[in-house]
Formats: C-alpha cells, sequence, structure tokens
C-alpha cells in the first residue's frame, strides 16, 4: 500500500486524549508508536487488558492507521488497548524489498514494544493479538509465524500469507488466523501473486493445515448487507471446537484494498469499493475474543 494514504491525513490529526505517543531504542534506533487505552482502563484499576497491534500499511503512517480504521472507538466499547506502532520508512520487514532475515529487524521491535507495554500497562498475557492492512497485514501475518507464543490470533486486511513467510515458518503453535480480502482489489491481488503472495484462499488452506483443521472446506455463508450496497460479503471458518485456534476467511467480492466499515476516500487511486455490509473492527474482536494463548 505504498504511498497509498498519505492524503488520508485528515484536516486536523491531533491524537485523543487516551492516545499517547510513546517510544523505545531498539537496535540503536528510536522506534515510535501510539498506545490507546479505553476510559475502563481507569475506572478499573485492578483488571487486566487485552492488546490489540495494529500496523499500518505501507506509506502510512501509525496516525494514519489509527484515523482510517477507527479502532479506539471499538477499544472503548469492548475494553482493550490498541498499540499503532510506526514502521521505519513507512514500511515493515515481510521480505519484499528488503532481505527478511538481514533487514530491519521489525520482529525485534515488537517483542520490544510489548515487553515494555507489560511494564508499564495492566496487559492480559493471554489475549495479545495483531492486525494490519496491505503490507502491516502481511506483517501480522509474519508475528503468527514467528511470535505464535505471543499472538493468540492474527486478522490480516489485504494481505494473504507472504511467500519469504511460508518459506521461513518453522514455529508449530497455532495460530487464530482471520483473513479479509476483496475479490476486486487491484493492489494485493485476491488470486495471489507467484513468487511473492499466496492467493486468499490458499492462505485459508495454508493455516487450515498449519492449525491442524480436517476436512473438506467449509461452504462460504452469505453475510446480509444494506440496501445498495455493491459488495458481498460470505464467512468461512473452521475450528478446532471452544478454545481452539480457527481460521476463517472473510471475502468481499468487488471490495477493495479497503477497511471494511471505514470512511471510503476517493483519492484517485485503485483501492476499489468499501463494504458497508460489516464493520472490520467489530469483526475481527469478536473473533479476537474467542481466542486466547
Amino acid at each position: 500500500m505504498k504511498c497509498l494514504i498519505s492524503l488520508l491525513v485528515l484536516a486536523c490529526t491531533s491524537i485523543p486524549a487516551l492516545a499517547q505517543v510513546t517510544s523505545l531504542v531498539h537496535k540503536e534506533e528510536k522506534r515510535r508508536y501510539i498506545v490507546y487505552t479505553p476510559a475502563a482502563y481507569q475506572s478499573q484499576p485492578q483488571k487486566t487488558f487485552p492488546v490489540v497491534f495494529n500496523f499500518h500499511g505501507g506509506g502510512m503512517s501509525m496516525a494514519e492507521q489509527m484515523l482510517y480504521t477507527q479502532m479506539n472507538k471499538t477499544a472503548e466499547r469492548h475494553q482493550f488497548i490498541v498499540v499503532y506502532p510506526q514502521g521505519i520508512k513507512q514500511d515493515w520487514n515481510v521480505g519484499f524489498g528488503m532481505d527478511y532475515l538481514a533487514g530491519t529487524d521489525d520482529v525485534g521491535f515488537t517483542q520490544a514494544m510489548l515487553s515494555k507495554l507489560k511494564q508499564d500497562y495492566r496487559i492480559d498475557e493471554q489475549r495479545v493479538y495483531a492486525t494490519g492492512l496491505s503490507r502491516g497485514g502481511f506483517f501480522a501475518l509474519r508475528l503468527a509465524a514467528e511470535l505464535p507464543q505471543q499472538f493468540a490470533a492474527v486478522v490480516s486486511v489485504g494481505a494473504p500469507m507472504p511467500e519469504p513467510v511460508v518459506q521461513h515458518h518453522q514455529k508449530t503453535d497455532k495460530v487464530g488466523m482471520l483473513l479479509i480480502q476483496g475479490t476486486a482489489d487491484k493492489v494485493v491481488l485476491f488470486e495471489g501473486k507467484a513468487a511473492s503472495y499466496l492467493s486468499a484462499e490458499g492462505t485459508f488452506d495454508y493455516w487450515r493445515r498449519h492449525n491442524g483443521i480436517e476436512g473438506a472446506r467449509p461452504q462460504p455463508r452469505l453475510l446480509p448487507g444494506p440496501a445498495g450496497d455493491a459488495t458481498q460479503v460470505t464467512w468461512q471458518e473452521q475450528g478446532a471446537g471452544t478454545g481452539g485456534a480457527s481460521v476463517a476467511l472473510l471475502t468481499v467480492k468487488e471490495g477493495g484494498h479497503t477497511w471494511p466499515g471505514a470512511d471510503a476516500f476517493n483519492i484517485g487511486l485503485p483501492i476499489g469499493k468499501t463494504t458497508r455490509a460489516i464493520d472490520a473492527n467489530e469483526v475481527m474482536w469478536e473473533f479476537f475474543s474467542r481466542h486466547r494463548r
């Protein structure tokens, strides 16, 4: 999603009072991230809170990801902490354009953030999750592969499984996995790209195998949408029973390279349609809430 949403900067980008920009030094580089705490964090001092890492797309900033996804509102409703990290040069290392092992150590940065969050906030360590859009979604999938002992579930939006992650995936721990992908996405193709990333359905099958889920692929279930919406949303999910690491695919027919339910922006780039049939934040929180490490 390189140079996609620098135009998404809303007229004023003041960060809400409950969101704080903080930083740490990782490998001699100052790295920044926003931490949003719901009001309940102050009013319930004995409670620990789930955490959702929300990674921006390529060319975006942490503030733009916060504004575009509007996940803070969902965090208020469901009482979880949201972390919006900032990538170096607005990018994440997923093996495209930089060396997977020798490039930017974003996995180590994520581990450092999580360690600092555990020191600074009341974190429910069994309920740590990751999501991301486009390049950030690719990176969330890398975290699922490399840090499954820390992330209970991951949701990737507009980003199927990267081939470099497949090649380096050695951990056997199961992770809850949801992929949200538009069939008309012209930035990251639903059908995949040879030597770059799997198809959406190939990603679904990959994680089904990894999580030890047997049986035929389930039939898609149509989700109702508002009248006049040009998109159509279907849901497929298989799991290992209550408490198991399930795998799901949410397909947005005619959907573009967008965050479902977010404000649609006509910025002259081929990002396509935004579905109104679902709110991605609500869908992913419902999925996250069923998974614990």
